[in-house]
């Protein structure tokens, strides 16, 4: 029998090897907050890592079930200048929004005197919209930032922008119904992400050019993980910026429009 195998060799040369196989990924962890060489016991994962997954596990359940703070958030947008409208999904709780995503897609009937009193005849050339989705706690602390960053480039370009609209229990889709409204060419919905065991605050930007009831999600560009941690501030809102450019100018969005923002950050930088 092979005296260099596990089960054969003494206990101080397992000790041994499992603390070499640990410097091994020692490295390779500071790359990446995703969950790799965990130490084991047994079959079993080692206390401290298995706390750790249980800790992330609560808090991405947590985040998708956290309301949003919809007045203080209301407040913040308010500061960047433009007009801030409240409406809510078709969702009557949040129960029905996590097991229906059809009904998060639908407005409610209450907001179509909302927008009545907002829309004119000559249209925005964007509306920007800031819906829950997953993870309000995402959309409570990244949101304002990046439109902070957004609101003065598109102005300094001359941009008509609509009222900013605040939407619960909303999904995706329901920046569509919400761009026909406000009679906008196109909109920019930034919304919680779900949250997953490494992120539970990852806010995702979703970018359309006239959007319509037969718009698919072929139909849109995304900037996904915006937060500190993944893709920040300045770079998402330098993203959105390009990307809405680029749509007004060859009316078109989606998968015939290519994201090269990340070449021209480079070079900015």
């Amino acid at each position: 029998m092979n005296d260099d195998h596990n089960a054969a060799a003494p206990p101080d040369r397992r000790l041994q090897r499992a603390s070499d196989d640990d410097g091994l990924w020692v490295a390779l962890r500071r790359l990446t907050p995703a969950r790799i060489g965990l130490r084991r016991t047994g079959a079993s994962l080692a206390t401290k890592p298995l706390l750790d997954l249980q800790l992330a596990h609560a808090r991405a359940r947590d985040a998708v079930h956290e309301p949003l703070d919809e007045p203080r958030l209301i407040a913040e947008l308010a500061e960047l200048g433009l007009p801030v409208l409240s409406v809510a999904s078709a969702s009557k709780d949040r129960q029905q929004y996590l097991r229906r995503p059809d009904v998060g897609r639908r407005l409610a009937s209450t907001a179509e005197t909302t927008f009545s009193q907002h829309a004119k005849g000559s249209g925005y050339d964007v509306a920007l919209v800031v819906a829950d989705g997953l993870s309000a706690r995402a959309i409570q602390m990244h949101a304002r930032p990046v439109l902070a960053h957004v609101v003065p480039a598109l102005r300094t370009e001359g941009w008509d922008i609509a009222p900013l609209v605040v939407v619960r229990q909303g999904r995706v889709a329901v920046g569509d119904a919400i761009a026909n409204a406000l009679r906008a060419k196109c909109v920019a919905i930034l919304i919680g992400e779900r949250p997953g065991l490494s992120a539970p605050d990852s806010m995702g930007a979703y970018l359309t050019w006239q959007p319509s009831s037969q718009t698919t999600d072929a139909d849109r560009n995304c900037i996904s993980n915006i937060r500190p941690e993944g893709v920040g501030y300045a770079d998402a809102a330098f993203k959105l910026a390009y990307l809405m450019r680029e749509m007004r100018s060859r009316r078109l969005s989606g998968v015939q429009l290519k994201d090269d923002s990340d070449r021209l950050l480079v070079e900015r930088k």
